[in-house]
Parts: C-alpha cells; structure tokens; sequence
C-alpha cells in the first residue's frame, strides 16, 4: 500500500487489489470531488510527481487523469496543471467560485481555517 498525503487531499493505492492503480486513484479524486473535500479550481498534483510518490508509472497517473477530465471531472490547462472543474448548476458553479475566493482570500489574511469558517458560518446564519 502506498500513500500520497499534502494538505488537501490523501491518496493510498492498495497494490494487492484487483481494482487496477489508475481506477482506485480515478474512484478516490471522483469521491473527494462528491463529497467537497476537492473544490473547484482545486490543483491537483502532477502526473510525474503523483506517479513518483504513489510508486506507479507515470502513464498510470496520467490515465486516471484523462478519464476524469473525459467526465468533465477535472480539466487539465497545460503547463499550469490539472485542475478540478466547477461542476453542478450555475448556482452551485458560482458558490463554487465564491468559495475560492473567500478561501484564498482568508489565507492571504493570515487566518485560520477554523476561524475562517467560524466567520463564514456566522455570516450565513445572520
């Protein structure tokens, strides 16, 4: 089993399973993305420096990626990298974006998540 951890997102490729590499690392990013754990414009790592840490190669990373962007999961710009793409209605996009926002915002500030998050929930609720 091996693991790819930095602050926003753990992945472990369990390599006695039947699923292959390249789907459990497609099903994890998928289930982080669903359950808002990855939000949108969230970067995701590079396919050789993934590949390197998770010890696979780095056709297997750059597969799993292109299944995700082929979904419209994620999308991929170039030399900036792969990102994961706003997904949902234009509602959902928007709060997506303003979401990034805040939260790059809130750290260029020097506050915490917590507090930032204590701050958003108070000005949901008033």
């Amino acid at each position: 089993m091996t693991r790819y951890i930095d602050r926003m997102l753990t992945l472990t490729i369990d390599t006695g399973s039947p699923t292959p590499p390249f789907e459990q690392l497609r099903l994890q990013i998928l289930e982080r993305v669903q359950s808002g754990d990855l939000a949108a414009e969230a970067r995701l790592p590079p396919v050789r420096a993934l590949a390197t840490q998770l010890g696979l190669a780095a056709n297997t990373v750059a597969r799993a990626y292109r299944q995700l962007e082929a979904d419209g999961v994620i999308e991929t710009r170039g030399r900036h990298g792969s990102f994961i793409s706003a997904h949902g209605d234009i509602t959902q996009q928007e709060a997506q974006q303003a979401a990034r926002l805040y939260a790059n915002r809130i750290r260029q500030l020097g506050i915490s998540a917590e507090e930032g998050l204590s701050l958003v929930k108070a000005a949901l609720l008033s």
